[in-house]
């Protein structure tokens, strides 16, 4: 009777162990003295195996909760389906992903890019290879995701950008309707090195996979998509370019995120 019982203890042990798991985490980040929340979601997580990891990057006043909840409900699915850990950052509501030259605690490129990264891979049975790790974002996240995973060319393998704001001087007022301007100041005297455009020239050389989608009715941001692939085209950098009928809402970036994830999968099979 006692070996039953050890056995079956043993045997509970082992489901909640590789069961899939949502995990809240608070991630401290050296360079911003705070911690960032932080969701990480595994598959069934199996003995001696690693996994690919995705970090995702959600919109202007996002948040991790909602990126479950709504811009990409089938997530918990995915990472099931296709046996990765995806990683959700809260970006601070306005923070843009950049490290702010204004704003000392809003350091967020170098926190999601490294201090993040470090601490999935020492914490998580992450694959550690490049190829197997990917980022990607919308609107204010698609942005952020160019930035940080051209930025961080040896460590993401895949960067996607759906319906990303890609193009502050085409941004009109949505520079200072979004917020940009108060983590990089007034945009006539921007740093060149948070214009996307100013990455493609390390894009040509970073070994990397591009994905950038676009909804056809998204006024504000088709315009900046369009300019950028035909950048890319013409300077024979290689990408995918996306697009679909849609506007600027959760409609259309939930369906694309998800299509991206599976191209996501793929690169990494």
């Amino acid at each position: 009777m006692k070996k039953l019982i050890r056995i079956v203890v043993v045997l509970t042990a082992f489901v909640q162990a590789s069961a899939q798991k949502i995990i809240h985490q608070e991630v401290f980040s050296p360079k911003m003295n705070k911690k960032i929340k932080t969701i990480i979601i595994t598959p069934d997580i199996e003995p001696k195996t690693t996994y690919p990891s995705v970090y995702i990057l959600h919109g202007f006043s996002g948040n991790p909760d909602r990126i479950i909840k709504q811009d990409i409900p089938d997530l918990i699915q995915k990472a099931q389906e296709y046996k990765t850990i995806y990683i959700l950052p809260d970006g601070n509501y306005s923070s843009w992903y950049v490290d702010s030259p204004i704003v000392k605690d809003s350091q967020y490129q170098t926190f999601i890019g490294k201090e993040l990264v470090d601490f999935i891979d020492k914490n998580y049975p992450v694959k550690a290879e490049k190829k197997f790790r990917g980022i990607l974002g919308w609107s204010m996240g698609g942005y952020g995701a160019t930035n940080i995973g051209i930025t961080y060319n040896k460590t993401f393998g895949i960067v996607g950008s759906s319906c990303g704001a890609l193009d502050f001087n085409s941004f009109g007022e949505g520079y200072a309707k979004y917020m940009v301007n108060k983590v990089l100041g007034p945009l006539e005297s921007i740093n060149p090195i948070f214009l996307t455009d100013n990455k493609v020239k390390l894009m040509a050389g970073a070994g990397q996979q591009y994905i950038f989608d676009c909804g056809t009715e998204d006024v504000q941001m088709i315009g900046m998509n369009r300019k950028f692939h035909n950048k890319l085209t013409e300077l024979k950098i290689q990408h995918l370019y996306i697009e679909s009928l849609g506007i600027h809402d959760p409609v259309y970036w939930s369906r694309s995120l998800s299509e991206q994830l599976t191209l996501f999968n793929w690169f990494f099979k």
